[in-house]
């Protein structure tokens, strides 16, 4: 019998955290050590962002470095973890009636391998990607969430991988500067919510005023943790293994559900 998943949200902030050694890592590497060893891993990550759904079925996704003007040694980082053909199916039946391509398009996006690679080093667990509809409100994506739920008893670890608070034009790279005080705002709304079980106000986070508007100028980065949220079950333990800001306006909290 498999053990049920956790379900967890990483904010995986600058892509340099692949190749870095920081209270970040070293907690995704904590993490990593601490959870039950999955059978395969789900990923929504904020940067396979689309119009339509897709689930990955390659059997060897490519490692994708989807980023420009860092150094070379991140750029010759590889991730080889295997596909899941099967998971994809899975996921593919789950979401229906949903339309959702099997994929050979995309791999490995640095919104998963980044944080995979300090979780889980050995890259030996399969990873399956599932894109996020661009054209979709915040309410669909939380109700997919709930689809998957199924999956973490079957010994799949569902991970959602963005920033809850991500305002590029705002950051301060390469400053180790505290947060603005609508981004501290935004994160502790969020973490009171998430705490209480109260999803309702992240589903419309629209709605939460400026601090939201400047927490979250655009979607990708903030929509995986509602598939998250939407896997959660009721009265599951709720913990927070990472917290902090990177560039003020970049917030790393992750969020784990069980």
């Amino acid at each position: 019998m498999s053990t049920r998943q956790p379900v967890v949200f990483l904010g995986h902030g600058n892509p340099m955290n692949t190749i870095s050694r920081n209270r970040f890592t070293e907690a995704w590497a904590a993490l990593g050590r601490s959870l039950p060893r999955p059978k395969a891993i789900l990923a929504v990550s904020a940067h396979w962002y689309t119009r339509g759904s897709a689930v990955t079925i390659n059997t060897a996704p490519e490692t994708i470095h989807d980023f420009g003007g860092f150094p070379q040694a991140l750029y010759d980082v590889q991730y080889p973890a295997p596909g899941d053909p099967g998971l994809a199916r899975r996921v593919h039946a789950l979401l229906a009636p949903v339309e959702t391509d099997l994929s050979e398009a995309w791999g490995l996006d640095h919104g998963t391998w980044s944080v995979l690679r300090h979780a889980y080093p050995d890259a030996e667990v399969p990873v399956v990607q599932l894109s996020i509809d661009g054209t979709r409100p915040a309410a669909y994506h939380y109700e997919l969430g709930r689809r998957l739920a199924a999956l973490r008893e079957e010994g799949v670890l569902i991970l959602g991988s963005g920033n809850i608070v991500h305002n590029f034009r705002a950051y301060v790279p390469g400053q180790d500067v505290g947060p603005y005080p609508w981004a501290a705002a935004f994160d502790e709304r969020v973490r009171e919510s998430v705490q209480s079980g109260d999803h309702a106000p992240l589903i419309g986070y629209e709605k939460l005023g400026r601090d939201a508007a400047l927490a979250v100028p655009t979607p990708d980065h903030y929509l995986p943790l509602l598939y998250v949220l939407g896997a959660g079950l009721p009265d599951e333990a709720v913990t927070f293994p990472v917290d902090g800001f990177e560039g003020g306006s970049m917030s790393m909290l992750a969020v784990q559900l069980g």
